[in-house]
């Protein structure tokens, strides 16, 4: 199973194993992790999913809807690797990502 970093906002790091074809949202919320809000439930509709994405695997997610970036405009922690995690599928071809998940607006 690909794995994933995951980054608290206390800056504690834990690797987890994934499922392919779930979002990096539920792979983070099945492992167990609290501070992901995630109250919409991945529908893109409330950016409590924000993580900042590792630069090094910029090129391989999806381009960002126009939704996804109007609700991280929302966010005051927004910087260039920001992205929703209920809009990035897991899988192989992410296996090794670092995520950190974003401080609380």
């Amino acid at each position: 199973m690909p794995q994933l970093v995951v980054v608290t906002r206390d800056g504690s790091e834990r690797t987890v194993e994934g499922e392919a074809g779930l979002s990096v949202m539920e792979v983070i919320r099945d492992a167990g992790f609290d501070e992901l809000l995630a109250l919409c439930g991945g529908c893109c509709s409330c950016a409590t999913c924000h993580v900042h994405v590792d630069p090094a695997f910029a090129d391989k997610l999806p381009a960002m809807s126009e939704d996804e970036n109007d609700l991280l405009d929302s966010s005051d922690h927004r910087d260039e690797t920001s992205r929703l995690s209920c809009q990035l599928t897991f899988g192989a071809d992410l296996d090794g990502l670092r995520i950190t998940i974003a401080a609380e607006d």
